[in-house]
């Protein structure tokens, strides 16, 4: 059995009972209505997601909105060649292949806008060691992360269904390619948004395994 959650602190009850509505209330939607999305709803989805704490306040992430049919059309084709090639590696049969490339096509170019986030690290701290350079980056990889939750909230406090994808990260080359982006910026994720097509319920794992007390 669930445990009921804890009371919120006097007054604040309404504040954290609609936060609770948003976090456990957000799902992962894959099919949209075919309804474009206001520019100045992404607008703002981007200035929440902007909002978003980061490392050293340096705030890398980048972001690249697609809303034309053939900017979505080169990055779903892109994707689905890299994906095919890679599932054709791992010996993949060709009924499978076809299945899933064909799903992802539709996801991407049935979604009315998608958001790539990417981090730029020439404003992050630069270190003569690996080591260093290495936890720099992670720390450029999870403010972007942070941001997109910022934006994945934002979206359903909007109505929109959203879906997380990490695409991006297998590919960076080619996401940059199809969608003409900056050298310096590194693919991260590609989101999905559009006015839902579909329901989705899903629960979560309880804190037991998964949580230390000390």
């Amino acid at each position: 059995m669930t445990a009921a959650p804890p009371s919120a602190p006097a007054g604040q009850e309404p504040a954290v009972s609609a936060l609770r509505r948003l976090v456990e209330g957000r799902r992962s939607i894959r099919r949209y209505q075919d309804r474009a999305i206001d520019s100045a709803v992404l607008e703002d989805l981007l200035t929440f997601a902007m909002w978003a704490p980061s490392a050293h306040n340096r705030q890398p992430w980048r972001f690249c909105v697609a809303t034309q049919a053939d900017a979505k059309e080169r990055l779903a084709t892109t994707l689905g060649a890299r994906w095919r090639r890679d599932l054709e590696t791992d010996g993949a049969a060709e009924q499978e292949i076809a299945r899933r490339t064909a799903a992802s096509y539709a996801r991407i170019t049935g979604a009315p806008a998608l958001i790539v986030a990417a981090l730029d690290m020439d404003e992050m701290d630069a270190y003569p060691d690996e080591g260093r350079r290495r936890a720099e980056e992670t720390m450029a990889v999870q403010s972007t992360a942070l941001a997109c939750q910022n934006l994945l909230l934002a979206a359903h406090a909007y109505g929109l269904g959203a879906c997380w994808m990490c695409a991006p990260l297998f590919a960076p080359d080619l996401v940059r390619q199809a969608l003409d982006l900056p050298p310096a910026w590194q693919p991260q994720a590609l989101i999905t948004l559009g006015y839902p097509a579909e329901e989705k319920t899903s629960a979560r794992a309880g804190m037991a395994g998964r949580v230390l007390w000390r």
